[in-house]
């Protein structure tokens, strides 16, 4: 009997019927960075005030991952890609509104709504690093000026963590699809 052609791989050979029917479009770095990402921003925020030097490395260590992730931006594959999910304020604001009415369009990498999220976070994070290690110099050591501002970067983040959470639950359920399985597989539904 031979196999249908959904439950074939890419080079012929039969894939487990887990698989059959799905395609690759998170590479192995976009998923270790994501969750590398939800692991250090843990760590820094339990962190804070009572483990210092742990709360700056996790820190620099997110300042890190964001740079990488800036740069396989340009010359990842093609889903990784910000030319691939980056749209214009108007198209963005169309994909929420449909997407409220449970109408939007499904998109194999990240939706609109998804890459905004994205940049957001990235430049959240980037002010949060850059108030976080000020916060380390000479000229704003102790200044409570700073540690407010990198604080209220942090309620930032941590609001768009939030946002981004809902998202994604909204999606999954809009397109039957366990978008939280995609990113730790890096497969989804063709």
């Amino acid at each position: 009997m031979t196999p249908s052609p959904a439950a074939t791989g890419t080079d012929g050979g039969a894939m487990p019927p887990a698989l059959s029917g799905r395609v690759a479009v998170w590479d192995p770095f976009v998923r270790l960075f994501h969750w590398s990402l939800v692991a250090l921003f843990v760590a820094a925020y339990a962190t804070g005030d009572e483990i210092g030097w742990l709360h700056v490395r996790a820190g620099y260590a997110l300042a890190a991952l964001v740079a990488l992730r800036g740069v396989w931006g340009f010359v990842g594959p093609r889903n990784a890609r910000f030319a691939s999910f980056l749209r214009s304020p108007v198209e963005t604001l169309a994909f929420l509104r449909d997407s409220l009415r449970l109408k939007a369009p499904r998109h194999l990498g990240h939706n609109p709504a998804g890459g905004a999220m994205i940049v957001a976070m990235f430049a959240t994070l980037a002010y949060v690093s850059v108030t976080g290690v000020l916060l380390t110099a000479d000229a704003f050591w102790g200044s409570h000026a700073m540690k407010e501002a990198h604080e209220a970067g942090v309620d930032v983040m941590i609001g768009l963590i939030f946002l981004h959470l809902a998202g994604v639950a909204l999606a999954s359920f809009e397109h039957r699809e366990n978008l939280v399985r995609a990113m730790i597989t890096g497969r989804k539904r063709a």
